[in-house]
């Protein structure tokens, strides 16, 4: 539907730029559809009385005339342009909505193809108990220093291209981003929590990647590094700042040898 309004509205806009003005040497000027020089006279279909009429070739101001009617034309032709740029950037802009699934989550772009990547388990680790992170619920508060890990050395979710693209369907507005994980002994440390006991102030600490971030509808937004990713492990994540709320999906960048 968008396309046949934009369609009609080049269509309208190129007849309006049929009619112009065919000037004479004491500056007035006939609105005409069309002009034809035969020899010392000059044709033309007069716009205002709808008929053939004729003058002297001496009469009239042809190099104004087309000059004129040149930069009105040229004027036409940059209008339907951006019309048609401006269709064929809102319909990439609704292709590439409607590309994304309606879950929130996170997918990667590999390639031409888009793969979801499974929301990865989370645990709070400190020197006093380990347990599973409960997403985006309230936690025990544990004062101190508590480090948010996943299980593993390695993601099982691998990426060759140095600056991967991915979407993310937010469930509410929250900060996210991508983050390099800190090895450890048979886990990836995603973030790290340290509590005041009396204040209870709450610090979130990570190694964040510099992104871009391009939103592409309500709560959905398309994010890639805006420099070239050193191998390693990393993960995608979404939090409250603050909160102790936490969601992270993980991979690994390793380049193709």
């Amino acid at each position: 539907m968008a396309r046949v309004l934009v369609a009609l509205l080049v269509a309208a806009v190129l007849a309006l730029a049929a009619n112009f003005r065919l000037y004479l040497k004491d500056g007035t000027y006939h609105v005409v559809r069309e002009y034809q020089v035969n020899g010392d006279r000059v044709r033309f279909y007069s716009v205002e009385r709808s008929e053939w009429e004729e003058i002297p070739l001496s009469l009239t101001d042809l190099k104004r005339t087309e000059a004129e009617n040149e930069a009105h034309r040229e004027s036409i032709r940059k209008e339907a342009a951006e019309i048609a740029a401006e269709d064929k950037f809102e319909r990439e802009q609704r292709e590439e909505r409607e590309r994304i699934p309606v879950e929130t989550g996170v997918y990667w772009v590999d390639g031409k193809e888009l793969k979801t990547i499974r929301q990865a388990e989370l645990k709070m680790v400190s020197n006093k108990r380990r347990s599973v992170l409960k997403v985006l619920s309230p936690v025990p508060l544990i004062y101190g220093k508590t480090a948010v890990e996943l299980d593993g050395e390695h993601s099982a979710n691998t990426v060759s291209d140095p600056r991967p693209e991915f979407y993310m369907r937010l469930a509410k507005d929250e900060r996210f981003g991508i983050v390099k994980t800190t090895p450890m002994k048979s886990s990836r440390v995603v973030q790290e929590w340290d509590i005041v006991p009396v204040s209870k102030d709450f610090f979130e600490k990570q190694e964040d990647v510099q992104i871009f971030r391009k939103q592409v509808d309500d709560g959905l937004y398309k994010i890639w590094p805006t420099g070239p990713l050193e191998p390693g492990e990393y993960a995608v994540i979404e939090y409250t700042e603050g909160k102790g709320n936490i969601q992270a999906w993980d991979f690994a960048y390793r380049p193709q040898k």
